[in-house]
C-alpha cells in the first residue's frame, strides 16, 4: 500500500511516497508554491497520479509536545485536503525532521546552498519513514 507524506512549508513543501509495500520511503520532491489553493491542486494531482491509500502530514509540535500556530496550519491544510480527496489523513510528529534532513544532505556531500532546495523533500521522507517504522511496531 503506497503512502504519501507532506512536509508543509510557507514557500516550499516536501512530498514523499513509500514503495508499494508501504515499507520504505522512496520517491520525493519539493513543490515551490506560496498559494495554498494552488498547492492543494498540485497535491491532489499527485494523489490522482500516484494513488496513495493514506496521506501523512508532518505536525510541527513545540518542543514540549504542545501544538502551536504552525500545527494549526498543518491541521487546517489536512482538513481541506481530506475534503478534496477522501483519504485517511494522519498527522506525524515532525520535530527534528529538518535537522535530520540537513544532516543527511551534508553527509551526502551536498553543498549548503544546494541543500535548501532539497531539504523539504528529504524532510518529507524522514517524516514518512518515521510513520512507516511506527506502523511496524
Amino acid at each position: 500500500m503506497k503512502i504519501m507524506a507532506i512536509d508543509l512549508g510557507d514557500v516550499r513543501t516536501g512530498v514523499a511516497f513509500s514503495d508499494l509495500t508501504g515499507f520504505i520511503a522512496g520517491q520525493s520532491m519539493t513543490i515551490t508554491c506560496r498559494d495554498r489553493d494552488r498547492l492543494l491542486e498540485e497535491i491532489c494531482a499527485l494523489i490522482d497520479k500516484e494513488e496513495p491509500k493514506e496521506v501523512v502530514i508532518g505536525l510541527p509540535l513545540n518542543m514540549d509536545g504542545t501544538e502551536g500556530p504552525r500545527a494549526e496550519k498543518s491541521r487546517a491544510f489536512g482538513q481541506r485536503l481530506g475534503k478534496m480527496r477522501p483519504l485517511p489523513i494522519i498527522y506525524e510528529d515532525e520535530r527534528g525532521s529538518s535537522i535530520t534532513a540537513n544532516r543527511i544532505l551534508s553527509d551526502a556531500g551536498k553543498k549548503r546552498g544546494k541543500q535548501r532546495a532539497k531539504v523539504d523533500a528529504v524532510a518529507a521522507s524522514v517524516i514518512l519513514q518515521s510513520y512507516l517504522d511506527s506502523r511496524k511496531n
